[in-house]
C-alpha cells in the first residue's frame, strides 16, 4: 500500500510552512486551535494529489507574495509537488521518470483524501458504493426489485383475503335453504304434472263409476231381454274383465299433495334469498382461503429470495467483518450508521475507501474533536492493526495530538521557509508524529 512518507506545505490558506512526517500505520493527530492551519493541511494534500478539482479556492495565504508550495513524498518513492504561479504539478517517479495526475489517480482513492464525502452520503449510497466494490450490486439490486413485486403482490392478496374473510362473516347464513336457487317455473311444472296425474286418476274413477253403473242396468235387463242373453252375457262377461282392469288401477292411487310446492312459490323470493346469501358466504371462504394460499406461497418465495440475497452477501469479499447491507443500507455488527459510534463509523468508511482501491494505503480526517479519547484510540489501534495511515485534525492541543499547528507552522517550525535552497537557508527540523 502506499502512503506519504513526507509532507512540506507553504502558503496555502492559512498554513504558512510546515514539514511534517505522519506516521506509517495509525492515526496522526494535527492538533491546535481554531483558524490556526489544521484543516489548511488536509486541503493542501488532497489538492497535491486529487488535482484541480481540489485547489482551495483562495489557494494562496492572504498576505503572502509567495505562490503555494506543495510537495510531498510518498512511501512508493514517487515525489508530488506543486509549485510556481500556476502551482504546476511534477511527478516524479523512482527512476526520474517524469509522471501526471493520471499516475496519481492510478492509486489515489478520492474518497482517502475525502472521507467525509462518503460519510455525509446518504446510507443508501454508502450501501450502493460498498456493493459496487464487492461486485454484487447488480444482483442484489435484481433481488431487491423482485422480492418488492412479490411483496407487492402478495400484500394485494392478503387485502382481498382480509376482505374476502371479512364479507363471509359479516353474511347470514340458512342451514335449512337449499343448495341451488329455486326456479319459479320449475315449481309450476312440477305443479302441472302432480295435477296432471291427480287428472288421470280422476278419470279412471269416473271410467270405473261408467262400468258399475252399466253392468248394473245389463244385470236388470237379463231377466227383460232372455233373448239377448247370450249377446248380453258376453258384454257382461267383457265388462267383468275391464272392471277387473279398472280396479287393479284405482286399487293403490293416492292423490298428491301441492300444498307444499304451492307454498314454495309463495316463498320462492324468500328462499332464493337464503340460496344467494349461502352461496356467497360459500364462495367468499373458499376465495378467502384460496388467496391464503396463494398468499403463503408468495411469502416462500420472498423468503427464498432473501436467502439468496444473505447467501450472496455472505460469500461476497466484504472489506470488514460483520459488514453487511440489509434492505439497501450499511450494517456492522448489526447496527446501522445512525447507530454505529464513531470509531465504528470512520472504521466503517476507511474499510470501505480502501476496498476501492487496495494500494492507497492512507486517509484524511477532518474535525475529530467530535470523537472522546477512547474511541480515538479504538480507531487508532485498528488502523495500525490494518497497516493504514491516517491523517486527521482536532481542535485540541491535549496529549492525544500528535503534531500541533500554530499560527500556519507546526509548533516549533516557526518561521521557517521551504521553497529556498538549503545551501542559503537552513529549512529548520521536519517534526515527526509522535514527538511531542
Amino acid at each position: 500500500m502506499i502512503k506519504i512518507n513526507k509532507l512540506e506545505i507553504e502558503n496555502v490558506k492559512r498554513v504558512k510552512a510546515v514539514k511534517i512526517e505522519p506516521t506509517t500505520s495509525g492515526l496522526t493527530i494535527l492538533g491546535g486551535k481554531n483558524k490556526q492551519g489544521k484543516t489548511s493541511v488536509l486541503d493542501s494534500i488532497a489538492w497535491a494529489l486529487g488535482g484541480n478539482k481540489y485547489r482551495p479556492s483562495q489557494a494562496t495565504r492572504d498576505g503572502s507574495v509567495v505562490p503555494p508550495y506543495l510537495h510531498l513524498t510518498l512511501s512508493n518513492g514517487l515525489v508530488v509537488e506543486r509549485k510556481g504561479k500556476n502551482s504546476d504539478l511534477k511527478v516524479i517517479d523512482p527512476n526520474g521518470q517524469k509522471g501526471g495526475q493520471q499516475l496519481l489517480d492510478s492509486f489515489v482513492e478520492e474518497l482517502a483524501i475525502d472521507l467525509p464525502k462518503f460519510m455525509n452520503s446518504s446510507n443508501k449510497e454508502k450501501a450502493n458504493i460498498l456493493l459496487r466494490i464487492i461486485g454484487v450490486g447488480q444482483q442484489l439490486h435484481e433481488f431487491e426489485v423482485k422480492e418488492q413485486e412479490i411483496y407487492n403482490r402478495r400484500h394485494t392478496i392478503g387485502q382481498i383475503a382480509d376482505q374476502k374473510a371479512k364479507f363471509a362473516k359479516e353474511q347470514a347464513y340458512f342451514p335449512d335453504a337449499p343448495k341451488e336457487p329455486v326456479s319459479a317455473s320449475e315449481l309450476i311444472r312440477q305443479q302441472q304434472e302432480i295435477l296432471t296425474r291427480n287428472g288421470e286418476n280422476q278419470r279412471k274413477r269416473q271410467r270405473l263409476a261408467y262400468f258399475e253403473a252399466e253392468r248394473e242396468a245389463k244385470g236388470k235387463e237379463i231377466a227383460r231381454l232372455e233373448a239377448e242373453l247370450l249377446t248380453i252375457k258376453e258384454a257382461y262377461m267383457k265388462l267383468g274383465e275391464d272392471l277387473a282392469t279398472a280396479r287393479k288401477d284405482a286399487l293403490d292411487l293416492r292423490d298428491e299433495s301441492t300444498a307444499e310446492l304451492e307454498t314454495n312459490i309463495r316463498q320462492i323470493d324468500e328462499i332464493n334469498r337464503k340460496v344467494r346469501a349461502n352461496l356467497d358466504k360459500d364462495k367468499a371462504e373458499t376465495d378467502a382461503s384460496d388467496y391464503r394460499v396463494q398468499y403463503d406461497q408468495l411469502t416462500t418465495e420472498i423468503n427464498g429470495i432473501r436467502q439468496q440475497k444473505t447467501e450472496l452477501l455472505t460469500n461476497a469479499s466484504l472489506p470488514l467483518p460483520g459488514l453487511s447491507v440489509a434492505d439497501g443500507e450499511l450494517i456492522y455488527e448489526g447496527q446501522k450508521w445512525d447507530n454505529m459510534s464513531g470509531a465504528e463509523q470512520l472504521k466503517v468508511s476507511t474499510a470501505i475507501v480502501r476496498k476501492l482501491k487496495p494500494d492507497c494505503g492512507f486517509i484524511l480526517l477532518d474535525k475529530l474533536e467530535q470523537m472522546d479519547l477512547e474511541s480515538l484510540t479504538e480507531f487508532g489501534q485498528w488502523l495500525e492493526q490494518e497497516g493504514l495511515q491516517a491523517i486527521a485534525t482536532r481542535v485540541s492541543t491535549g496529549e492525544e495530538c500528535s503534531i500541533i499547528i500554530e499560527d500556519g507552522y507546526v509548533a516549533g517550525q516557526e518561521g521557517i521557509q521551504l521553497q529556498q535552497p538549503p545551501s542559503e537557508i537552513d529549512p529548520g527540523p521536519t517534526w515527526k508524529a509522535g514527538e511531542f
